[in-house]
């Protein structure tokens, strides 16, 4: 008999980088239906060019930049370019999305040497790229239209909740917005954050098939809820409810999908709950105290860059050592 002895850890799984992207799209695709239901079918064509883009992109860089012969396409850029697509508003030009996935995955990621090296989440690097460099085209947002449309140019602009909460006041918010609508998806907003109904489907899909860190989307949500309940009880008409910060805007899917990357998130139990805690701070004060009524990209993007020094901090002890 041949006996083969190789390093540890000596773990033997069907798991691939492959399949688990794979189940991440399968999961985004009930909110990318609930955005092409309201924002007609501009919105699919920009998810659908998105995932392919970035996957023809990446391709080209590894392939003939890098000259990586052996090189398999495993989805993750496909789900970069999905994401980015669901962060921007159904107005936005397909070049304007063309842009954020060469800095996305171009940038943000194979200029640190690929999936498993980056160190931020390459999708909020090209949003918020975008969101500096074409502030008006990233927020230019409309209602929902009243039927698939291939565009929808005649469709009413208006404001997201949060916008409106900003510069009117929660008293225009509840007279603009309906909790059931901002639950459902039914209000202006980014293609893929708008449902909170379809996010959550898309999360339990992911948790049933054990492929997403629930602590860092209990601990976020969690710490948003707080905050904001204490600030409602200070000035409910400037600060608004906690329903209200939860469904709006862009928390629920970036709780759900993006704060919880594997790469670019903290290893244990404990560092999740700190990185859940921090995002749900600096995006509550990004909201209620800075220009932009929106924080999630940014909190997100914070905690990423202190990553390594959170898994530093909380890395579990040595079995078997002794203690000092």
């Amino acid at each position: 008999m041949n006996l083969v002895v190789k390093d540890a850890p000596h773990l033997r799984t069907d798991d691939s980088v492959r399949k688990i992207m794979a189940d991440v799209l399968i999961a985004l695709a009930p909110a990318v239906a609930a955005g092409a239901l309201f924002f007609g079918w501009y919105a699919l064509v920009l998810c659908i060019f998105g995932a392919l883009i970035a996957e023809l992109i990446e391709l080209f860089i590894v392939k003939v930049l890098r000259k990586q012969k052996d090189f398999t396409p495993d989805l993750s850029a496909a789900v970069t370019g999905l994401l980015l697509a669901m962060n921007l508003p159904p107005t936005a030009p397909w070049w304007l999305l063309l842009i954020g996935i060469v800095v996305a995955i171009g940038v943000a990621k194979q200029a640190f040497g690929g999936i498993g090296q980056n160190i931020f989440n390459p999708a909020l690097v090209g949003r918020v790229f975008l969101l500096i460099s074409f502030p008006t085209l990233m927020t230019r947002w409309i209602n929902p239209v009243s039927s698939f449309k291939a565009f929808a140019p005649d469709a009413l602009t208006s404001a997201t909740a949060l916008g409106v909460l900003k510069q009117q006041g929660f008293s225009q918010v509840i007279a603009k917005f309906s909790y059931l609508d901002l639950f459902l998806g039914n209000v202006g907003g980014c293609i893929g954050e708008t449902s909170a109904l379809m996010l959550l489907i898309g999360f339990a899909y992911l948790v049933f098939r054990k492929r997403i860190k629930i602590m860092i989307p209990v601990t976020y949500i969690g710490t948003v809820f707080v905050f904001s309940s204490i600030t409602y009880f200070v000035n409910p008409e400037r600060f608004g409810t906690p329903l209200l910060h939860i469904l709006a805007g862009g928390l629920m899917l970036g709780a759900l999908f993006m704060a919880t990357d594997m790469v670019t998130t903290p290893m244990t139990l404990k560092g999740q709950a700190v990185f859940g805690l921090g995002c749900g701070i600096v995006t509550m004060v990004i909201r209620f105290f800075a220009g932009y009524p929106e924080g999630v990209s940014l909190a997100i993007l914070l905690m990423n860059a202190i990553t390594p020094l959170i898994d530093r901090v909380f890395k579990p002890k040595i079995f078997g050592e002794v203690r000092a």
